[in-house]
């Protein structure tokens, strides 16, 4: 559906009724209010409408390969996807929409799952909305080195800055000049890096996941790899099928098992977790004393959820390896319903509301069996 709505030469045209038509979170933007400073031009729906009108005209735009400019045209629609929940009137009169890029990738992600979009397609979209505000203050960031390396990683810091050049023309605001040179400071910043157009590259895969969680870290700097066992930590929505990839790619291995504690603990998928997940680290940790390598198996959707696991390991010099799965909408529900003891449907939306895609700079490597 993007492919046959993004413009195309020779008259690269938007046909915006078509799009409306197309999406219902299109037409959701429709009477959202902005900040008028920064968005004079109107509601959400009208700057989407303009920030996509930008982007076909934009020469670099036009230039590239047809799946890149399809890919970026789908994320200047989806970049402001979440303000309808997120906008909010203040107290002062003021209007925000304060956490829309987070809240916007989550969404992404959910919505081009259940369109069943080719999963590296729909990460990249889905991390391009995330960051889509980056470039228009990052060179204020302490971090910068570390965002633009991210970036990079998830997907490219030239689509971004391809992005925020649309979004900033898609809007009537007083301050669109000096918008346009942090991007392209931006760009001169990431080029330098050795970081615009395609990954940081580090010396090795250790070196990467010790730059990501150790501040001030050399990114050149080939850090000595003392890891003395592996953990593999499962991450996908229940009915992704980790227990099936256990038994056929570590098979023999230790497995610390969520799904297994409760049984035995007697806690269902909505009950007070956190004795399961206190019993989990207990066993992990016997392992990890022991250099045992295992399996960390439970949903760990969430980056937050993933970070205890990898920090624990980490705390042991364990390697990391994330496993991502994950399953068609339908697939998943169906699996779920035929299980002795069904997953409740609420359950898994709370998940799937939560659900972040492992990334490079979480472990030493992370296993994409679906990509």
């Amino acid at each position: 559906m993007f492919a046959e709505l993004c413009p195309a030469p020779p008259v690269w045209d938007l046909d915006w009724s078509r799009v409306r038509e197309a999406f219902a979170w299109v037409r959701a933007l429709a009477g959202v209010e902005q900040d008028p400073v920064h968005h004079a031009e109107g509601d959400v729906e009208i700057h989407t409408r303009m920030a996509c009108e930008a982007l076909a005209s934009l020469p670099e735009w036009r230039a590239r390969p047809e799946h890149e400019r399809v890919r970026l045209f789908a994320a200047v629609l989806m970049h402001d996807i979440a303000k309808p929940e997120c906008t909010r009137r203040e107290e002062d009169g003021r209007v925000t929409a304060h956490g829309h890029s987070r809240r916007g990738e989550l969404t992404v992600r959910r919505l081009l799952w259940e369109a069943g979009a080719p999963v590296a397609w729909r990460e990249h979209v889905a991390a391009l909305v995330r960051h889509h505000q980056v470039p228009f203050w990052a060179l204020e960031r302490p971090d910068l080195q570390r965002i633009a390396f991210r970036v990079s990683l998830v997907a490219r810091n030239d689509d971004l800055a391809v992005l925020a050049t649309a979004d900033i023309l898609g809007r009537e605001c007083g301050d669109t000049a000096e918008v346009l040179e942090n991007i392209g400071l931006y760009r001169e910043y990431c080029a330098e890096q050795r970081c615009l157009a395609a990954p940081r590259a580090f010396p090795s895969d250790h070196a990467r996941f010790w730059y990501f969680r150790k501040e001030g870290r050399d990114p050149d700097h080939d850090a000595y790899d003392d890891t003395r066992t592996t953990v593999t930590v499962m991450s996908g929505l229940p009915g992704a099928g980790k227990d099936t990839w256990i038994a056929r790619e570590r098979p023999g291995l230790a497995v610390v098992s969520l799904d297994a504690l409760r049984a035995e603990m007697g806690v269902g998928p909505t009950g007070d977790q956190r004795p399961v997940a206190a019993a989990a680290h207990e066993l992990a940790r016997e392992h990890l004393r022991a250099g045992r390598p295992f399996v960390w198996n439970a949903t760990n959707v969430s980056r937050s959820l993933r970070g205890r696991c990898v920090d624990l390991a980490a705390d042991y010099g364990a390697r990391v390896e994330i496993v991502a799965l994950e399953a068609p909408p339908q697939e998943l529900r169906a699996r779920l319903d035929r299980r002795d003891r069904p997953v409740p449907a609420a359950a898994v939306e709370r998940l799937v509301r939560r659900w972040e895609y492992p990334d490079p700079t979480e472990a030493h490597r992370i296993v994409h069996p679906d990509m």
